[in-house]
């Protein structure tokens, strides 16, 4: 039972990658390349060579990602190597099968917003399943471990760089609408990663924590989890509540919260994903 299902989410992971990179190059040959839009990483790159030299897209989708598959493997781990491998292959054999297909649009802002809608939801996919199609990407992994850059900074100075020569090889009006194309799929990478339904995970210390902790049960339908923490300076014993909840109902749980302790110390941060535990809303009498 337990190797059938370890099975079943490995076949699903696959089927994720495959419909991720079908969707990308829809995005790309469909939208942003016949308008000579490009988008950002080892993808705009191979857009670039690909119109300076006329050689297939799909050759430069590939070996040029080949170096950083290797340093993936050898520094992030295996099943990222084969899955980012599986993507790329599959995201090269697609952009050749719909190059012949015609632009649905030559206005230059439809392209661009809707090239990179349909691009953010492949790649959005793609990484959300456990792979990658831009070797900038392990790169920048891997200089975060190295240097005072996060991952985000790094791969936002490389598309940046990347971004700019595509004045240099198209035009800069083109540049522009490039910058627009990847700013929209950024977008749509997170929403597609971390879902609709945002989460918020919210810490509250109180003087009156069973109160709170009723009341949003009662009235949010929410469960809550009770930690038993100690003041920092004087050393009292606290009961610190923890729940998780959608971004729509913060506005609820402050005024819930207020309502019972207007001293409360409340914190929220956001949560990319939750597994497992009873995440559900319960239905309210």
């Amino acid at each position: 039972m337990k190797k059938s299902k370890m099975l079943l989410r490995r076949a699903e992971k696959y089927i994720f990658l495959f419909i991720g990179s079908i969707l990308a190059a829809v995005g790309l040959e469909i939208f942003l390349i016949p308008n000579q839009i490009i988008d950002g990483g080892i993808v705009g790159i191979s857009i670039m060579a690909s119109h300076i030299t006329k050689l297939p897209l799909s050759l430069f989708l590939v070996v040029l990602n080949l170096p950083f598959l290797y340093l993936g493997y050898k520094q992030i781990g295996k099943s990222f190597a084969i899955a980012t491998m599986f993507s790329v292959v599959s995201l090269s054999y697609w952009v050749s099968f719909f190059h012949p297909i015609p632009e649905l649009t030559n206005d230059l802002f439809l392209a661009a917003v809707f090239g990179g809608i349909v691009v953010g939801i492949g790649v959005g996919l793609i990484i959300r399943s456990g792979g990658s199609l831009d070797g900038t990407e392990i790169v920048a992994i891997l200089m975060d471990k190295k240097s005072g850059f996060s991952v985000g900074e790094t791969i936002m100075l490389f598309n940046l760089f990347i971004l700019g020569s595509a004045g240099l090889v198209f035009s800069w009006d083109k540049a522009m609408y490039s910058l627009v194309a990847y700013f929209v799929a950024f977008k749509v990478i997170d929403l597609t990663i971390e879902g609709l339904n945002e989460s918020k995970g919210v810490m509250i210390v109180s003087e009156r924590p069973e109160e709170i902790a009723d009341a949003l049960m009662a009235r949010l339908g929410r469960g809550v989890t009770v930690l038993h923490g100690e003041g920092g300076w004087s050393g009292e014993q606290k009961k610190v509540l923890y729940s998780v909840l959608t971004r729509l109902e913060i506005a609820k749980l402050k005024a819930i919260v207020y309502e019972k302790d207007e001293m409360a110390f409340v914190t929220i941060n956001d949560v990319h994903e939750v597994l497992g535990g009873r995440v559900k809303k319960k239905s309210i009498h």
